[in-house]
């Protein structure tokens, strides 16, 4: 039985990284075989793209060379870990996916969406995730919390604030993109709006979770 492909989507600052190790540990416990992964990185060559594209260091670099680099990730990181777990029929929880790129390449450096749908055709031969969760929280809280985040781990020696560096209309920008593929692609994405405590948007992710795997685990 082929698994469950479940990404999560959302800003810098979200709480999805939060969110995505609660539902871990509650599916876990649930008796569920579970895979977490995150992009870009999650592969040996995705970690290597990852520091190149998230390194504020990294400079000059084009939008459609940064296009390029995230679906080299995507496709190593389908490739290498998602696919496999998928067939083995476990549960993939990846923290990002092509969303991502659409809102951050076509939305924030203004490529369009059309280049990031046709990519994602040809590099990840048309995988779709089950489900994905998109968490809207606070426009400008979430872009603080994530340039604090990053102020902390470049004090520990990891550098990785390229994007959050920003202006403030790029990530509008994204915010809006994602907006518009949630609209698009209503059947897929569940947003979740709003500045809720972590143990709230727990539940909610929960609850949705379970309607999309009931019919998946009574086939």
């Amino acid at each position: 039985m082929r698994g469950f492909f479940l990404t999560f989507e959302g800003l810098d600052g979200s709480g999805k990284s939060t969110q995505i190790r609660k539902l871990a540990a509650h599916l876990e416990r649930s008796g569920h075989a579970v895979t977490v992964t995150r992009q870009p990185g999650g592969t040996r060559i995705g970690d290597r793209i990852r520091a190149l594209l998230l390194d504020s260091r990294t400079e000059r670099l084009d939008p459609v060379a940064e296009l390029g680099l995230m679906f080299s990730d995507r496709a190593q990181a389908i490739a290498e870990v998602i696919r496999p777990a998928l067939d083995q029929g476990r549960i993939v929880l990846c923290d990002r996916f092509t969303d991502s790129t659409e809102a951050y390449q076509g939305g924030g450096r203004r490529l369009g969406s059309n280049p990031v749908l046709r990519m994602h055709q040809v590099m990840c031969g048309g995988l779709n995730p089950d489900l994905t969760i998109l968490l809207l929280a606070d426009f400008d809280r979430s872009l603080a919390r994530a340039r604090r985040r990053n102020d902390r781990t470049a004090a520990s020696g990891t550098n990785e604030g390229r994007f959050e560096s920003e202006d403030e209309a790029f990530h509008r920008r994204v915010y809006e993109k994602y907006r518009e593929i949630a609209a698009r692609e209503s059947n897929r994405v569940s947003v979740i709006e709003g500045d809720q405590s972590i143990e709230a948007i727990h539940r909610q992710i929960v609850e949705l979770v379970e309607e999309k795997l009931r019919p998946v685990t009574t086939r």
